[in-house]
């Protein structure tokens, strides 16, 4: 059997390292067989919930030219609105996944999105319960981000000069990222990732530094420059 794959991760970490994109790729193998010719495959660094997925309209041009299947690992690998799902459905590319029992015809459509709904669902009560929990921590007092962010950044300005050679500019650049870290640990404690945590502060009115608007992008350097990876955030918070 020939196809094309189509993997997806959630962060630009799980893409370089593996994680989750090796279980991906052996539910693949495992589902089409070892004899199975995977023509080509194709992966996707984005959120379940976003609808532009460039390596996706990709994988599914190079079906429809080589008539050819799409096969994906999981249903949420795909898509996690059952609008978008709809729409690859109706795409004209046949598609299979490795966790759901091939149903074809109106019965499998109905199948996929229902679970493509469910999925939804469980996208949205997971932002809620997030959201709630920030609301809680700030109503038992827990003070969430640096209101003196801009103070603190023109302090630092001051006492460590016009910042003329390279070092001066990564340390103000240090200092801007500094100014964040609560705020952006507060959120990861409680369970928002790049996207979402993009959102929010797109939400308040928070701009980066250029004055522009934040991205899951934006938030994966800023957690970077900070060292504020999943570990260190569990021992803060422990």
């Amino acid at each position: 059997m020939k196809a094309i794959a189509y993997y997806r991760v959630s962060t630009d970490r799980q893409g370089k390292s593996g994680l989750g994109l090796a279980a991906q790729k052996e539910a693949v193998q495992h589902h089409l067989g070892r004899d199975a010719n995977i023509v080509a495959s194709y992966t996707e660094t984005e959120s379940g919930k976003r609808d532009d997925r460039p390596e996706l309209r990709k994988a599914l041009d190079h079906c429809r030219r080589s008539n050819l299947v799409l096969c994906v690992s999981k249903l949420d690998r795909l898509a996690r609105s059952a609008h978008f799902l709809l729409t690859i459905l109706n795409s004209g590319v046949e598609v299979v996944f490795c966790d759901l029992p091939q149903v074809s015809g109106p019965q499998g459509k109905f199948l996929l999105t229902s679970m493509a709904a469910v999925a939804e669902l469980e996208a949205g009560l997971i932002s809620e319960r997030t959201r709630a929990a920030l609301k809680a921590a700030k109503a038992r007092g827990t003070k969430l981000g640096n209101p003196d962010r801009g103070a603190a950044l023109v302090a630092y300005v001051k006492a460590n000069g016009n910042g003329q050679a390279l070092a001066g500019k990564k340390r103000a650049a240090d200092a801007r990222a500094e100014s964040w870290r609560g705020e952006i640990s507060d959120m990861l404690a409680s369970g928002l990732g790049n996207c979402a945590i993009a959102r929010d502060l797109n939400a308040k009115g928070e701009v980066t530094v250029k004055g522009g608007r934040w991205t899951a992008t934006a938030i994966r350097r800023l957690r970077e420059r900070l060292g504020l990876t999943e570990a260190t955030v569990t021992a803060q918070a422990a």
